[in-house]
Parts: structure tokens; C-alpha cells; sequence
């Protein structure tokens, strides 16, 4: 009997790219804190962040293999979920003729097995010019309020994205093409559920 893949995440653009992979898989959230403490590295915060939900799910499902994912959006400091719009404003603006990273980390664990194993993706974003109207448009959509970085790479934001320097759907919070790698070599049936 193959075993079972589950998604530590409520993330509907994280299942979207499990989807569209072609991955059989279900979802579970985690319910865990995502705080670090000031000053952590953005490759150790979003490693830290995917094992501990990664771990909270597998606690009732030792035999599947349990993914947890986080995903940092880093310009000197790690810039999360915007606090309010006037957060988002300030963001895009900062963000403005520049280049950030989007590290997502993740972490897959096999508790029956002893199984855990992580990585980290990164990926490079330059943003192009814009205007102050233009960002103020942008968060009456609503789309950045929920965003790391106040902004979404697949959505309204990408005529805004001059090039990315990586893997794009790192950006939209699940660096596919690795995790199915990494799920096939540790023996994952990636075909059926």
C-alpha cells in the first residue's frame, strides 16, 4: 500500500501547485506559531518554521510522509504579512526598483521511519518602477493583505516584476519540482494516492 502524502499547510496556492504537479496528496493545517526571534537568518527562520509544521501534523500521521513549508520574503530584514495597509503601502515602496529574495523552506518527515529531511529554495525577485497610485490601487484589491512581502507573483503585482532569478513557484510558496524529487528518493509513490 503506497503511503500517504499530506500537505501541513491551509494554503490554497500551496495545494494549487501540488495539483498542478500531479502529486496525490491531502491537506492538514498546523497549527503553530510562525514567530522567530529578531535577527534570525532567513534560510534558518523558514527551516525552523517548515519543521515545526511539519512535525505538529505528523504526530497523527506517523506513516505518511508530512511536508511543511514557509515561505520568507527577505530585503535586509524578513518582511511578513502586512499588519494593515498602510504596512502594505510602505512594503511595495520600500520593494520599488529593487531586488529582494523569497527563501521557502520545507521539511519533510516520515516518523515511522525516522525519516526528516530538509531544504531551502531561493529566489531572487526585481521589482520595476511604479508609482505611490499604483501601489494604492493594488492594495484595494485586497490581494497583498495576506501576502509575506505584500504582494503576490502570480496575481495583479506580476506586471510589476521585471525578472525572477530562480524558481517561480518558490515565490508562490512551494518549490514543486525539488519537493518531488526529494519525495521520489525517499521512496514517496508520487502516482496514486
Amino acid at each position: 500500500m503506497a503511503s500517504q502524502i499530506i500537505l501541513a499547510s491551509a494554503s490554497p496556492r500551496r495545494s494549487r501547485l501540488m495539483n498542478d504537479a500531479g502529486i496525490p496528496f491531502g491537506a492538514e493545517e498546523a497549527h503553530v506559531s510562525e514567530d522567530i526571534p529578531d535577527g534570525t537568518d532567513p534560510r534558518t527562520a523558514c527551516m525552523y518554521n517548515a519543521l515545526r509544521k511539519a512535525q505538529y501534523v505528523s504526530e497523527e500521521h506517523p506513516h505518511a510522509f508530512v511536508i511543511g513549508a514557509d515561505t520568507i520574503v527577505y530585503d535586509g530584514k524578513i518582511l511578513g504579512k502586512p499588519a494593515d495597509e498602510e504596512d502594505a503601502f510602505k512594503t511595495l515602496r520600500e520593494l520599488k526598483n529593487r531586488t529582494h529574495s523569497v527563501y521557502t523552506g520545507v521539511c519533510v518527515i516520515r516518523a515511522d521511519e525516522m525519516v526528516t529531511r530538509f531544504f531551502c529554495e531561493r529566489t531572487d525577485v526585481v521589482f520595476g518602477d511604479y508609482s505611490d497610485e499604483e501601489i494604492k490601487e493594488y492594495i484595494s484589491t485586497g490581494e497583498p493583505m495576506d501576502k509575506a512581502g505584500s504582494y503576490a507573483v502570480q496575481g495583479q503585482w506580476s506586471a510589476h516584476v521585471e525578472r525572477l532569478d530562480g524558481d517561480r513557484d518558490n515565490v508562490i510558496g512551494l518549490p514543486v519540482k525539488r519537493l518531488s524529487e526529494e519525495l521520489a528518493s525517499l521512496g514517496a509513490d508520487l502516482n496514486a494516492q
